[in-house]
């Protein structure tokens, strides 16, 4: 059979596939690749954000929620002037606010793009050759763990034996003298 519309009428990416034995991802099962057709695949790049709540695991609470009152406070009997305190924090929350602005318009997408590769060669260096070293490694170290263990039963268990039941014999009491 032939693979259904590219891009479907609600704007996703692409519909699964069906062949005459059933969805390529579920061989053998037709019933559940005409639901799967009826159903439309997303794409996780052009999934939908959150504007509101743009930090949903909490990454930056404990660093950016800095207010006036963090950074700076008059103790008792050090007052200045209420105008002086009012403009004051009106001056540091507009200045954080739109300084903040102005540095991520300047360098939110070059430094998104500098974060996108390093996570980009991050992973790759994890999935091509980090996670296959260690798995050699644990394949090759097994041979040598039961070359190891072989040696260890062989040499080590008789001669802790023979210790152990050497020192068993010992049997010590305490007594009190008066």
């Amino acid at each position: 059979s032939r693979p259904r519309s590219l891009c479907s009428p609600q704007g996703f990416l692409y519909t699964a596939p069906v062949r005459e034995q059933g969805n390529i991802y579920k061989p053998n099962n037709k019933m559940m690749a005409d639901e799967l057709s009826e159903k439309a695949v997303h794409d996780v790049h052009t999934k939908e954000i959150d504007l509101v709540n743009r930090d949903p695991k909490h990454l930056n609470d404990d660093v950016v929620k800095i207010d006036f009152e963090d950074v700076i406070a008059e103790p008792e009997g050090t007052h200045s002037f209420d105008g002086i305190w009012k403009a004051s924090f009106t001056t540091f929350t507009v200045t954080k606010y739109w300084f903040y602005r102005l540095l991520s318009a300047i360098f939110g997408i070059p430094m998104a793009l500098i974060w996108g590769i390093y996570f980009a060669i991050l992973s790759f260096l994890h999935i091509w050759a980090v996670v296959p070293c260690i798995r050699s490694y644990l394949i090759e170290i097994q041979c040598i763990s039961r070359v190891y263990s072989i040696c260890i039963h062989t040499f080590c268990d008789p001669l802790f034996e023979a210790i152990g039941r050497m020192f068993s014999s010992i049997r010590a009491t305490v007594r009190k003298e008066i």
